[in-house]
């Protein structure tokens, strides 16, 4: 992004996080797509910015309040891409989905086949190593392509946004090469981390004509509890975009020393990383209510002194500034004209 873009968009940052961000209501739109591993159909979410009337539904346990189908808001804005972790569903970061649409972001949430909360047929397997970033890739290019949201999109960059396993997919997409042997090792040396070593640090060979595929539309990343151990220094080499990183000092689920610790000491582009005291793996989860509670207490759980409510508040205006600085900044269409002539 050239110097005047940059102030542009950091201009009008300011500009839509006091106006339109209240304006904007979230906007869901269900996707079916192709499976580039498969081509069994994909599910997907995608939440964007509109002037629709919402209503609260609970999807797959998750309350949320949306404007289903409504009309896209006039205008012109950058695209997300959110990659959920091993078994997860992307409805877990529906707080950080909606609020960014609300301030102006297209956010398409894949349900990843085969690893997610219905279905663990592709857990520790290449297919699911690999699948995981075309899925994401896919969904870029359907979202584009799809006639409700297609007109409404910018023509800049895409953000991937991962969390635990979708850090891992971010990483390949932006350019990382995963190094299977630095899994096998870190096995042996930590058996009992049942996360990442659930095939005992080798993955089952299940595709092995898949390859890990970086997509050029990739310009930046957000990640939360990565995991990312498979990546040293020379795996990481081909990653050249800006990252956001946010990481738990207590998380119980991956170990953040082999994780987002060393992620942060090998990008080749130095990332802003934010560690966050006292805070689990699931911080990062939406805030449970009481069905949430008597389902998944575990999930929903934070550790004495750990606000989920204000780290999830901070996660949601630092995410879209970060996005606004390194895509360029949504587009109302009343400002569109003015935005074109500072261009020129």
């Amino acid at each position: 992004m050239n110097t005047s873009r940059y102030l542009l968009a950091f201009l009008l940052s300011g500009l839509l996080g006091h106006a339109d961000a209240a304006s904007w209501v979230a906007g869901l739109h269900h996707m079916t797509l192709d499976d580039p591993v498969d081509a069994r159909p994909m599910q997907a979410l995608a939440f964007y910015p509109s002037n629709g009337t919402p209503r609260a539904i609970r999807i797959d346990g998750y309350p949320i309040e949306v404007a289903e189908e409504a009309p896209v808001a006039l205008g012109q804005f950058p695209l997300l891409v959110l990659s959920h972790g091993n078994a997860g569903s992307p409805l877990a970061l529906h707080y950080l989905a909606t609020a960014l649409a609300r301030r102006g972001f297209v956010v398409v949430a894949v349900v990843h086949p085969g690893d997610n909360a219905r279905d663990h047929s592709r857990l520790g397997t290449l297919s699911n190593l690999y699948g995981r970033p075309l899925q994401v890739s896919e969904a870029i290019t359907a979202t584009r392509e799809d006639t409700l949201l297609g007109p409404y999109l910018n023509d800049g960059k895409v953000g991937v946004i991962g969390y635990s396993a979708g850090g891992e997919t971010a990483l390949i997409l932006s350019g990382a090469q995963p190094d299977l042997e630095r899994l096998r090792r870190y096995c042996l040396e930590r058996p009992t981390d049942a996360d990442a070593c659930k095939t005992h640090g080798v993955l089952i060979a299940d595709r092995s004509e898949l390859q890990p595929k970086a997509d050029a539309r990739v310009g930046a990343v957000m990640l939360m509890a990565p995991l990312s151990l498979m990546f040293g220094r020379h795996a990481l080499a081909g990653v050249k975009v800006p990252a956001l990183i946010y990481s738990g000092d207590s998380d119980q689920l991956v170990a953040v020393d082999r994780n987002a610790e060393q992620l942060a000491q090998k990008l080749p582009i130095a990332p802003d990383y934010r560690l966050l005291a006292g805070a689990g793996h699931f911080v990062f989860m939406a805030r449970c209510d009481q069905q949430q509670w008597l389902r998944m207490p575990a999930l929903c759980k934070d550790a004495e002194g750990v606000d989920r409510r204000h780290i999830h508040h901070s996660l949601q205006r630092d995410t879209a500034n970060f996005f606004t600085q390194t895509l360029g900044a949504p587009e109302p269409a009343e400002r569109s004209a003015a935005t074109a002539a500072a261009r020129q």
